[in-house]
């Protein structure tokens, strides 16, 4: 869902005063020392939370990251971002199944990324329901109920449309019929499972490619026929860049926000391999928000609510060899290389660290708790939701901030 080779000249150029180490414990490490160190790491629900501890710092200390990563606040039912508030889960990420369920009445909505429409012959048929786990659903929702109002978390499943050939494509988008047929088989697949809607990934993929008009109608002929079937629809979109323009601006909420329960937005993978640098500047959240809404626009608040502004929980490691995204296993293998703070950009308002351990140089960039709560405070600010990618990926204490 997420697209992410060479970067020698920029390391070449990197400053010299770097942190020079050159290896790191493992947390199995048999020494005394590595013993002691995961002794001090505090697992699990806590009594105080990352504000209390002091912990949200602009220059945090790679000890303290891993000292406390694994930790939350025991009170997990506590919310602090009142937005409509969505997390993905994935398949391939399973550490996230158990995150959604450990602090599902901090979420609104849990997107798992399962779903598939492909085409068979002449016919639609779901894909990936083998992944659908009606007990893990049952739990989600357990430990999601609020006990004053009797809510829950709702499940909206994420599907794409799979292995379309450029014909399979142009005859959904021209014939009514066959859209009817999808929408069919994407309404039994929800009602099968007790699903309370579905994320449609779509607009990405052909924004800019077709026409608009289409693209609208596909979208908005599917929204109207869930509607029907009280299934709310979340569609994905992406944000304004200036090499491709904007495939979703203004006119386009204007026309699909009466319809759209929620628009993912996807502010995240600002940067690349092919160009390193931050994850989701502050600066590109704003101006993406601020593109489909912007300051004074006619429903202003009733659109940006509709907003779940996109929450990156992985990061980049930059290599010589031009390296790529990182979870939080091998973000903590290389913060153990870090003695001292993490650097601050001011201009991005986020973290970063540069390092060189056995396997070479590396610049690293991965969210921290003072990043991620400072794009809590623009949603807030903007008066956005927020959604997840993805749960799983990130570090445990980070969900003392929603």
């Amino acid at each position: 869902m997420r697209a992410f080779n060479a970067l020698v000249l920029l390391i070449a150029i990197l400053p010299v005063l770097l942190t020079l180490v050159q290896g790191t414990l493992s947390p199995d490490s048999q020494k005394t020392k590595g013993k002691n160190k995961e002794a001090n790491v505090l697992r699990g629900p806590q009594d105080n939370d990352v504000f209390t501890l002091g912990l949200v710092s602009p220059e945090p200390l790679g000890k303290d990251i891993l000292a406390n990563h694994r930790a939350y606040f025991k009170e997990t039912g506590l919310r602090r971002f009142n937005g409509t508030t969505l997390g993905y889960v994935t398949p391939w990420n399973s550490h996230g199944y158990d995150v959604a369920k450990i602090f599902a009445k901090k979420f609104d909505i849990i997107s798992p990324v399962w779903l598939q429409v492909v085409k068979q012959g002449e016919e639609y048929v779901m894909a990936g329901v083998h992944d659908i786990d009606a007990g893990w659903l049952t739990d989600l929702r357990r430990k999601g109920k609020q006990a004053h109002n009797q809510r829950t978390v709702k499940v909206f499943p994420r599907f794409i449309f799979d292995h379309f050939t450029d014909r399979d494509i142009k005859l959904l988008l021209s014939d009514a019929h066959e859209r009817t047929k999808v929408n069919n088989v994407l309404i039994k697949c929800c009602k099968d499972n007790g699903f309370d809607g579905l994320v449609l990934e779509v607009w990405s993929q052909l924004a800019g490619r077709i026409d608009d008009k289409i693209l609208h109608t596909l979208v908005l002929q599917m929204a109207k026929e869930l509607q029907k079937q009280q299934l709310r629809l979340i569609l994905v979109v992406p944000p304004f860049r200036k090499d491709t323009g904007n495939l979703f601006g203004e006119k386009h909420m204007d026309k699909l926000y009466k319809h759209i329960y929620a628009f993912s937005l996807m502010t995240y993978d600002f940067s690349s391999v092919q160009r390193p640098g931050a994850n989701a500047p502050l600066y590109f959240v704003r101006k993406a928000v601020e593109m489909i809404a912007p300051e004074g626009c006619p429903d202003m608040e009733a659109k940006r609510a509709k907003i779940l502004l996109g929450l990156n929980m992985y990061g980049n490691d930059y290599t010589p060899d031009g390296g790529g995204p990182i979870t939080f296993s091998q973000y903590l293998d290389l913060v153990k290389s870090v003695k001292k703070h993490l650097t601050y950009d001011e201009r991005d308002v986020e973290n970063f660290f540069e390092i060189k351990n056995e396997n070479g140089r590396h610049i690293v960039f991965y969210p921290t708790l003072y990043s991620i709560n400072e794009r809590i405070k623009l949603a807030q600010e903007l008066g956005t939701g927020i959604s997840v990618w993805e749960l799983g990926q990130g570090l445990n204490y980070f969900y003392d901030l929603f």
